[in-house]
């Protein structure tokens, strides 16, 4: 009786590990193309502040990125992450915000404030045991 206990709990184990990395897997998905993205704009931005059609575009996506963020199911194996993401793309939404009131300091310390946050989401789920998949590899 023992042995087919053990024998089931062996051979459930990893289907439990994989259903629980699969969906972790999709949320870290989800993750890392809102932080691509959000990063790829930010960087876009830094030099044309001064582009107020660019900045209207940047803002506005910038606010549904975070507003999509907000509304994310997070599973369990990495919502202590969760807060960080939401950190980074609300200091994006703020460094649209002040690039539209043409102020570049606050437009900086809102990037550099989101790039911060990006580590330490990143630097989180790496602790959890995860890692964000790589965007570029094709």
């Amino acid at each position: 009786m023992i042995r087919r206990t053990a024998l089931a709990a062996l051979i459930s184990l990893p289907l439990f590990v994989f259903t629980r990395s699969a969906w972790a897997g999709s949320y870290l998905d989800r993750a890392a193309l809102l932080l691509d993205e959000a990063r790829k704009e930010g960087d876009m931005l830094q030099p044309r502040t001064f582009d107020k059609e660019l900045v209207l575009v940047v803002k506005a996506i910038a606010e549904a990125r975070a507003r999509a963020a907000r509304k994310m199911e997070v599973p369990a194996a990495v919502a202590k992450a969760h807060p960080h993401l939401l950190l980074v793309l609300e200091n994006y939404v703020r460094a649209a915000d002040a690039a539209e009131e043409g102020n570049f300091k606050k437009f900086m310390e809102h990037l550099y404030a989101a790039r911060d946050e990006d580590r330490n989401f990143r630097a989180i789920v790496r602790e959890l045991g995860y890692s964000l998949p790589d965007l570029n590899k094709k």
